[in-house]
């Protein structure tokens, strides 16, 4: 016996029809009959708007010169992190493209990259507890072969800096625009505890310790060497660095030794020509005081350095 009875909703025994829809959703046809766009259809345009054009102009423009402006000012932003920046804005941007400047400024392109508007400078942090004299000479190398603007700045860390140190670059006596020099060189007397470098203020990691950093300053005077010397050059400034200045007597005796020897062959310790090696160990000479016990052809290569004037010229800074 069933629960409930209901009134069945088709009458007699004719067959149950069910209109099924065709598609999810109606609506009315926007075209006509012969498959052209109705004219009453709002939303279909034959021909753009002259205002939207108008605005889209302006807004290409207005793109374009940001796109200027920006580039002008990543050639100005190096300048505004370092030390020294005084800009003269009637020279930053001119209106050509500037003159190359020789031979010379083109080898520090290749190593520092091209910065359009912007002065290449090196910024070096050094202890004036422990002054890095090869760094010093190899400033006096490079104002040789460079146009170079040199500052010297004392950090807050440091309390007091002896006046020779404050003038190792002489006096400055700046008369030439910025812009009119090829390169920056700017030592900050600080109290860090190893010699650093930048040449990019915004982009790169410092360089540390004397060595390294007198490996890439003597870099820019484009000198070539086979891989046997300079696989050479690379290991006396490591044992520079780490044999005679921090090294044992037996060690520093070992080395006196080795030096003796390669001088024995050739006026300099890799060569016929002054390389950075022979920078570097002069100067851990000087600050370990090793000169007096040096054998005979250390000495004399010894005075060969101090005849030329970037190291006598350093070399006063001491006495």
């Amino acid at each position: 016996m069933p629960m409930y009875q209901v009134k069945p909703y088709h009458g007699g025994g004719a067959p149950l029809r069910v209109e099924l829809p065709t598609c999810m959703y109606r609506l009315p046809n926007v075209h006509g009959r012969t498959g052209n766009p109705a004219t009453h259809a709002g939303h279909v345009q034959e021909t753009p708007d002259p205002s939207l054009q108008a605005l889209e102009s302006r807004q290409d423009d207005i793109l374009k010169r940001l796109y200027e402006l920006k580039a002008a000012v990543d050639g100005l932003s190096k300048m505004i992190h370092t030390p020294d920046a005084d800009i003269d804005m009637t020279n930053i941007l001119p209106a050509d493209e500037p003159p190359a400047l020789s031979t010379s400024a083109l080898d520090l392109n290749s190593v520092l990259g091209k910065d359009y508007g912007a002065l290449k400078d090196i910024v070096i942090n050094a202890n004036p507890a422990s002054p890095p004299l090869s760094l010093l000479v190899l400033h006096r190398l490079l104002c040789e072969r460079y146009r170079v603007l040199s500052t010297v700045h004392t950090h807050s860390s440091v309390k007091s800096v002896p006046e020779n140190l404050l003038k190792c670059f002489g006096e400055q006596t700046r008369k030439q625009p910025r812009h009119e020099f090829q390169l920056g060189f700017t030592l900050i007397w600080k109290n860090v505890p190893k010699t650093q470098m930048k040449f990019s203020i915004q982009t790169m990691c410092p360089i540390e310790g004397e060595g390294n950093i007198a490996r890439f300053l003597f870099s820019l005077f484009g000198q070539k060497h086979n891989a046997v010397n300079l696989t050479l050059i690379d290991s006396w400034v490591d044992i520079a660095m780490f044999q005679l200045k921090e090294g044992s007597s037996k060690e520093k005796a070992a080395v006196f030794r080795s030096m003796n020897s390669a001088l024995g062959k050739s006026p300099w310790l890799v060569g016929q020509e002054l390389t950075v090696a022979d920078v570097v160990l002069w100067s851990v000479l000087q600050q370990t005081e090793g000169c007096s016990t040096a054998p005979a052809n250390v000495q004399r290569w010894l005075r060969s350095c101090e005849n030329l004037a970037p190291f006598s010229t350093v070399l006063a800074l001491l006495k």
